[in-house]
């Protein structure tokens, strides 16, 4: 166990409950505890104040905490080979009762584990360059990125060296693993914003400049965004970021927040306050008092946003080779799914799979004259499709009550069957996206969906049932969050609300609108007219 270090704030007695209990021991000390200690000992072995620190090994204990965890393992930037997906399908049959689900953040999740299963999964995700370690806590969290990374012709780089290089730096850097809270980083050159950098605690974006005559390629730098109950916009700062500047840069920026942010209550510890106390100037200002000068900001290169979706076969940057966008509905799929994905890669592909943000999938690297026998594929054909339905393929959710104790509502499923309703109710040939949450948290990113809903409970003489608050409008093409209606749905009633609320959409939209667009244009008063008359017919 390493020592324990002597941190500014540690004699702050106004920390809150849980900075105490990271000062009693780093949370990264829990990865030898449950290797050498609690996997051989078992569920009751376990010291309670240990099951907060399991974040920092990538665990949580699943609901109702009767001994059960989800784990979450990170895949960097969204790209994975085919002996990595073996390995995670072959965790997922032998520990997690054949479950898999890709995450908004590109990663992939197990549940039903046992802390005896957790060392040999620890070793088999080692073996194949893998880790779980540092997926939850307070720490530099999952890298999210570009799935298209080095085969896209929509990047002006090829981010995949980057993001090595960040991940090398940060995993198990004992520097970094005590921070106010949870901190999310993304990085891409993709120019419609593959990795969603408005809603990152730091964020890269394609950028260039002219320094001393020659057009260099790099980065614009965004801090402070965050979703759960106060989302916040990142703001961007005034920085030129240079390829071979980015883990210095985001050094700094992690260094600032791990000795100037909130400790004292837990809700106001993320970045995003402190950015938006300082502002984006005295960020600078800091930032380059660690980092040295930067260079100012320089041309823009984002061209507009892509929520994560690539559905069908499209051409690479490489001439003859071809990506597929598959749909997995609501993220969620079997072991053997997961295998017959790697063989398709292998037999299709380069061996590489990527996950998206989602919570789809990509086979990357196919010739052309492999994509009639690829789209015949029994897999591709009649579940992970190339040309899902629109509500199928553009539904998110998180894990929900069924796993996750910070849910009140069941999630997944329903947000499978309610889509599956609105394709058989409503014929609409645009996409829109509808992201189910369970709790304030957002882990299915509601904010940025067309139409967000997010858990409630509601009491009727039936006593307490679950019910949706509804969000309308969210976007990051022109960033805004969505907002809210007066109107709590009963679960039971939510199906035959969306598809009147749709329908209306459907008549009045203009040309090409997507619905974001639609209810800017309308505006959310008309918007709570249409539902207020829903809900008087209903």
């Amino acid at each position: 166990m390493a020592e324990q270090k002597k941190w500014k704030w540690a004699d702050d007695p106004n920390l809150n409950k849980m900075e105490l209990t990271k000062l009693e021991k780093d949370g990264l000390d829990v990865i030898e505890t449950i290797v050498n200690t609690y996997s051989k000992e078992g569920y009751a072995s376990i010291e309670p104040s240990d099951f907060d620190r399991f974040k920092w090994a990538g665990i949580y204990q699943q609901r109702p905490k009767d001994g059960h965890f989800m784990m979450r393992v990170r895949i960097p930037g969204g790209i994975l080979t085919s002996r990595q997906a073996r390995t995670l399908a072959g965790i997922a049959k032998d520990y997690g009762r054949d479950l898999v689900d890709v995450t908004t953040r590109q990663a992939v999740q197990f549940h039903w584990l046992t802390v005896e299963s957790l060392a040999d999964i620890f070793s088999r995700l080692s073996e194949v360059g893998l880790s779980s370690f540092e997926a939850c806590g307070d720490c530099p969290r999952t890298i999210v990125g570009n799935p298209l990374a080095g085969i896209d012709p929509h990047e002006v780089l090829d981010t995949r060296p980057i993001i090595k290089e960040l991940e090398q730096f940060f995993l198990l850097n004992r520097d970094f693993s005590n921070l106010p809270r949870k901190y999310k980083m993304s990085i891409s050159a993709n120019v419609y914003n593959a990795a969603h950098a408005q809603i990152n605690d730091l964020a890269f974006t394609p950028a260039k400049k002219t320094i001393g005559g020659e057009e260099v390629v790099g980065f614009h730098v965004w801090v402070g965004g965050g979703l759960s109950a106060k989302p916040y916009l990142a703001q961007q700062l005034d920085v030129f970021c240079r390829p071979e500047e980015v883990v210095k840069v985001a050094a700094g920026v992690t260094t600032l927040f791990r000795d100037f942010g909130y400790r004292q209550k837990r809700t106001h510890a993320r970045l995003k306050f402190l950015v938006a106390d300082w502002g984006a100037e005295k960020f600078r200002e800091e930032l380059v008092k660690l980092t040295g000068p930067l260079e100012t900001r320089g041309e823009d290169l984002l061209k507009g946003w892509n929520a994560g979706y690539f559905y069908g076969l499209h051409e690479q940057r490489q001439k003859g080779f071809y990506y597929a966008g598959l749909s997995v509905p609501v993220g969620r799929m079997d072991a053997d799914e997961l295998s017959e994905l790697a063989r398709l890669a292998d037999e299709y592909g380069d061996g590489t799979i990527g996950t998206c943000n989602s919570q789809n999938v990509l086979i990357r690297h196919i010739p052309e004259e492999k994509l009639e026998a690829f789209r015949a594929e029994p897999l591709i054909a009649t579940r992970f499709k190339l040309a899902p339905q629109t509500f199928v393929g553009y539904a998110v959710s998180c894990t929900g009550i069924e796993y996750c104790n910070l849910a009140v509502v069941e999630t997944k499923e329903r947000m499978r069957s309610l889509a599956e309703y609105l394709d058989q109710t409503v014929a609409l040939d645009t996409p829109l996206r509808i992201h189910m949450v369970g709790c304030p948290n957002s882990c299915g990113q509601r904010q940025i969906a067309d139409i967000g809903l997010q858990g409630a409970l509601v009491k009727t003489p039936n006593g307490m049932v679950d019910a949706f608050d509804i969000y309308v409008g969210g976007t990051l093409e022109e960033a805004r969050f969505n907002q809210k209606l007066k109107a709590r749905i009963t679960a039971d009633e939510l199906g035959p609300f969306l598809a009147q609320l749709i329908a209306i959409y459907k008549e009045e939209r203009q040309a090409g609108e997507p619905y974001w667009r639609y209810v800017e244009r309308v505006g959310l008063e008309a918007i709570q007219r249409q539902v207020d008359s829903i809900l008087q017919t209903a």
